[in-house]
Parts: structure tokens; C-alpha cells; sequence
């Protein structure tokens, strides 16, 4: 007789981006043919980009044991639930040599074949939006703050040219009112000496 087979599936996201220094919950599901044993366990290992040795990151046996060693120790914490059918882990302060293939292995006895869920982690350098915010501020004011003053300026120097061109012009009308006034005195004057 021919026993149905029994598998574990198991669900992952299969890339994820994530800014570096930033935490991320590296999300698996899994479902099973069978009921939840109590010998269930969790196995998350990391592959890193430049295919060195595999690295165990977490292990879940009737509860959650944290890595003890390693580049991931005290940086992952179990975010599961079993009970829900979730393996889930969040990674802290994620940094670059944090690029790589994470895999989730669910066993859940008599279910010990199925799927591995994998996970394609790309940590992307990130320049802090506080620093963008300020820089834009920074050059934007700069800019106001000198087309202002070249505004000023032209305007200072409009006015002042205009003020001199009427002061000018009034000298100019002066002077030719005097010179006139001048004129008309010399010949009203020289009718008299003849």
C-alpha cells in the first residue's frame, strides 16, 4: 500500500531590498499535511554573496535559540508564531555583508521532506533624509539669499542712477535758468549804457 507523502511547504519573499541600518523581518509561512508537532523546528542559514560557507542564523526547537556566534549573533530576534504557522525573524542593523540568501527549513515530524524558502537580501547604502533635507535647505536659502541681493543691489544702483539723472537734469535746468536770467539782465543792462 502506498502511503500519501507528507511535505512541509514553506513561503518566502524571494528578494528583498532593505536600507542599510535599518531591522528587517525576514518573513516565512509554512503549512504541513499533518497537525503541529512538539518536535516542529525552525532552521534559518545565510549563504552570503560570495557563495563562502553556509552560516546557521537561527534555530527554533520548541522554542527560539538566538546564534550564540557568528555575524548574526545578538543581531536576530524570533518574530514567529507558531501556533499561526509563521517562522519569522527580524534582522538588526542590517549592514552590507548582509547581502546574500537566507533560508528557512521547516520540519515538522513525521513531515521532514519539503520545500526550503529562500530569500534574496540586497542591503542598499542610504544617505539619511535628514542630510538631504538640510543640504536642500542649505542651497535653496544660498540661492533666495543671493538673488535678493543682486536684486538690492540693481535696484540701489536703479534708483541712485535715476536720483543723479533728475538731480542732474534739474542742475542742468538750473544753469540754463540762470544763464537765461543772466542773458536778460546783461541786455536789459546794455540798453542803459548807450
Amino acid at each position: 500500500a502506498l502511503w500519501p507523502a507528507a511535505a512541509v511547504e514553506v513561503h518566502t519573499s524571494r528578494e528583498v531590498d532593505a536600507l542599510n541600518g535599518t531591522n528587517l523581518r525576514l518573513k516565512c509561512t509554512f503549512s504541513s499535511s499533518i497537525p503541529i508537532s512538539q518536535l516542529l523546528s525552525v532552521t534559518w542559514n545565510f549563504q552570503p554573496e560570495d557563495l563562502s560557507s553556509h552560516e546557521q542564523v537561527f534555530y527554533y526547537l520548541k522554542e527560539p535559540y538566538k546564534p550564540t556566534a557568528g555575524r548574526f549573533k545578538e543581531r536576530v530576534t524570533w518574530d514567529g508564531n507558531i501556533e499561526r504557522n509563521d517562522a519569522s525573524i527580524v534582522l538588526w542593523n542590517l549592514q552590507p555583508t548582509d547581502n546574500g540568501t537566507f533560508t528557512c527549513q521547516v520540519k515538522n515530524p513525521p513531515d521532514f521532506v519539503g520545500t526550503i524558502g529562500e530569500v534574496r537580501l540586497r542591503v542598499v547604502q542610504k544617505v539619511r533624509l535628514s542630510e538631504i533635507h538640510f543640504l536642500a535647505v542649505a542651497i535653496g536659502s544660498a540661492c533666495v539669499l543671493m538673488i535678493v541681493v543682486v536684486t538690492v543691489v540693481v535696484i540701489c544702483r536703479y534708483r541712485r542712477k535715476k536720483a543723479q539723472e533728475k538731480r542732474s537734469e534739474a542742475a542742468d535746468a538750473e544753469l540754463k535758468e540762470k544763464e537765461n536770467l543772466k542773458s536778460r539782465e546783461e541786455k536789459e543792462a546794455s540798453p542803459l549804457e548807450d
